[in-house]
């Protein structure tokens, strides 16, 4: 019996992610307007895309997103368990650090950054399922 892939999972989760970070990016560029994310005054995009959360560096937050959830595709696909756990850690801290900024420091909540957030957290726990099995070939 063959071990599960779980690259294939990576490449799924890390593909859903790049549409999150497309979206994000998509309301970025818009001018203010009632996105699809938005629930009321305190759960919405809002703060993430157009407040003090849109840019980081100078750059636009969302295309950090979409760069680590390219990067993680590629370690998918190309099999690289230590970029992939690299990137994804790196991933995890940088959405954490938006989730409390947003709840602590802006009081508002955005839910296509929880949905990365929750993307972030499956794709950590699996990037060490990874890397472990990649080092411990006889436990597979």
């Amino acid at each position: 019996m063959g071990s599960f892939n779980w690259y294939k999972v990576v490449a799924l989760l890390a593909v859903f992610g790049i549409g999150l970070a497309v979206y994000l990016f998509y309301e970025y560029l818009t001018p203010p307007h009632r996105s699809l994310c938005f629930v009321n005054s305190t759960i919405n995009c809002e703060a993430s895309t157009k407040g003090p959360l849109a840019n980081t560096l100078g750059i636009p937050t969302a295309l950090y997103g979409l760069a680590g959830y390219i990067v993680i595709l590629l370690s998918a696909l190309k099999k690289w368990p230590k970029l992939l756990l690299g990137t994804v850690t790196f991933g995890l801290f940088f959405c954490l650090r938006i989730t409390y900024i947003e709840v602590f420091t802006l009081h508002s909540l955005c839910p296509v950054c929880l949905a990365c957030q929750l993307v972030m957290l499956t794709l950590f726990g699996l990037s060490i399922k990874i890397l472990y099995d990649a080092k411990n070939p006889a436990a597979v």
